[in-house]
């Protein structure tokens, strides 16, 4: 028999909230719970450099091998980007802030002051990643304000052993609750 120490709850609340009590703000806050890694998302289309940061990059499946990311509905970056060959994905290093930070910003500067390595299929990586890996678009799935994207592995390059940045409660690095 497992014993708990008197102040840990050892059954769960018998009602939750409905759907009708789900505040977009409160579901934010809730999610931000949870840490994830952080991508950059590029490619070379019509002669430009076109990519995004993504907090919500994750292995799928090994045969055949998939990953996935999430980009939203809204997303003015992503109708250009998926129209790419190639998709490049970097797993950025936590040190990497302020590039993610670039990868969100000015369209016209995301790009600027990154060493960047471009196949020749179009798939834009950043020279300093954590990991790198050339990928097509699998599919694409609706999911309510979001998409989720399916990109099949072609070629991947793990080059660093450093510590990946962390998204975490809207901000990078792990954070603790105030």
């Amino acid at each position: 028999m497992t014993t708990y120490p008197a102040d840990v709850p050892t059954q769960l609340p018998t009602t939750f909230a409905t759907n009708q009590d789900l505040d977009p703000a409160q579901l934010r806050q809730a999610f931000g719970i949870f840490p994830s890694g952080v991508v950059a998302v590029a490619a070379e289309v019509a002669g430009s450099y076109v990519g995004l940061a993504a907090s919500s990059f994750t292995s799928v499946s090994l045969d055949p091998p998939l990953v996935s990311f999430s980009v939203a509905n809204t997303s003015k970056t992503w109708p250009d980007l998926r129209r790419a060959s190639h998709l490049g994905v970097t797993v950025l290093a936590d040190h990497h802030g302020s590039v993610a930070r670039q990868l969100a910003g000015r369209v016209d500067q995301r790009f600027d002051g990154l060493d960047l390595t471009v196949t020749s299929e179009g798939a834009v990586t950043l020279d300093e990643g954590l990991a790198t890996f050339d990928t097509t678009i699998y599919r694409e799935l609706e999911a309510g304000d979001h998409t989720i994207v399916l990109l099949r592995l072609h070629a991947v390059q793990h080059v660093d052993h450093s510590l990946p940045l962390v998204f975490h409660r809207s901000k990078f690095g792990l954070q603790r609750p105030s």
